[in-house]
């Protein structure tokens, strides 16, 4: 299967964006920007070249000094820089509750009937 034809791409406003500020989860930014770039096939320049318009507030001012710094860079350089810039103790933290509270509590939470019957055979 080759690269999808242009006109198919979604327009930018239909891409995630990222701003870096509030409650903010750059990983979704991440995987929404690898799914698009993955299912139509897009080179690394088509994805990379959309980063100025993605990026909005302090993340687009995060972008504009560090593309004056390094110059053009793939995708996969990108996401190593969002996530060293936007992964940090207290959105580590904010995972690590929420995953503390998704988890089944025998005490707290009632096991799904099926879970509960002994197999017989």
């Amino acid at each position: 299967m080759g690269q999808a034809p242009l006109k198919e791409v979604p327009k930018l406003k239909e891409w995630p964006h990222f701003s870096g500020e509030g409650e903010y989860d750059h990983m979704e930014f991440i995987r929404g920007i690898g799914m698009i770039k993955e299912y139509f096939e897009l080179p690394e320049r088509l994805v990379t070249a959309r980063l100025n318009t993605l990026f909005t507030r302090s993340a687009h001012r995060w972008y504009i000094k560090l593309r004056q710094a390094h110059g053009h860079q793939i995708w996969t350089w990108w996401k190593t820089q969002i996530i060293n810039k936007w992964t940090n103790d207290a959105w580590r933290f904010k995972g690590e509750t929420a995953f503390e509270y998704a988890k089944f509590n025998a005490d707290k939470d009632k096991a799904l009937p099926c879970f509960c019957q002994k197999k017989t055979d």
